[in-house]
């Protein structure tokens, strides 16, 4: 595990406006990112001792950032036995797939107004980075192509709390820990959906955009077979690792 003073060196390299984050908020960034790195996994008891010797902290700021993480669903703290890291079930997965095609599609009718052809231009280049990031067989590259195309209606609206559920769902699905390989077909199939949903937002067909990504981009019957083969199978039935990106 990453020592205290490695933290308080991040903290230095992170510059003046990271040195405002609260205690609370820097073991969060830590935990957050152990998750994402696959060094803390789903299914485990966190050794709180160990973390709070590693990172030279008290046990208040651990428990602030725990509770945050707990309200979020990343971990389940239980009285006199202690904090274990959910796992993403296909149950779970189901829930946060309706979940967001609800949120994503009722903040496409709201954003209706605002919504411009040169914003749908953004949103077709981004298809278009995802496209060569497939290529080459660079997931890292598509990952954050493809959060910038949803964010592009996402970020015109108002709603914050809606926005940082969406965000934290997002990140239960794709961070947790960030896989290393990839469905290519699955992929594929996201660049087509894009294109569809930017159609329609060209011709101004705001509901039929919303029932779209309802119904088909974000629906889990839809996209179940994808599903199963990316969090379930085994690694060497997934198609792309990024180990391979330089062949």
């Amino acid at each position: 595990m990453t020592t205290g003073t490695t933290i308080r060196g991040r903290v230095m390299d992170y510059g003046l406006n990271f040195t405002l984050k609260s205690l609370r908020e820097q073991v969060y960034d830590y935990l957050r990112l152990q998750m994402n790195e696959g060094k803390i996994r789903a299914g485990t008891f966190l050794n709180l001792n160990e973390i709070s010797k590693d990172l030279g902290m008290s046990r208040t700021p651990l428990r602030d950032a725990l509770f945050q993480l707990e309200s979020e669903g990343f971990v389940t703290i239980y009285p006199r036995r202690g904090v274990v890291v959910n796992a993403l079930t296909l149950e779970k997965i189901r829930n946060i797939y309706e979940i967001l095609g609800g949120l994503e599609s009722a903040v496409i009718v709201l954003v209706a107004l605002r919504f411009r052809d040169s914003d749908a231009d953004v949103m077709e280049k981004c298809n278009v980075q995802m496209r060569k990031a497939l290529d080459q067989n660079n997931y890292s590259a598509f990952y954050e192509e493809n959060l910038k195309f949803h964010n592009v209606y996402l970020n015109m609206s108002d709603n914050t709390e809606m926005l940082h559920y969406i965000k934290i769902l997002k990140e239960r699905l794709y961070d947790f820990p960030r896989n290393k390989t990839y469905v290519k077909e699955w992929e594929m199939h996201s660049l087509d959906e894009h294109k569809a949903m930017i159609d329609l937002l060209r011709k101004e067909d705001f509901n039929g955009a919303a029932d779209y990504i309802r119904d088909v981009h974000w629906s889990f019957s839809v996209q179940e077979r994808f599903i199963r083969k990316y969090y379930f199978a085994r690694h060497s039935e997934l198609d792309i690792s990024e180990e391979g990106q330089s062949n």
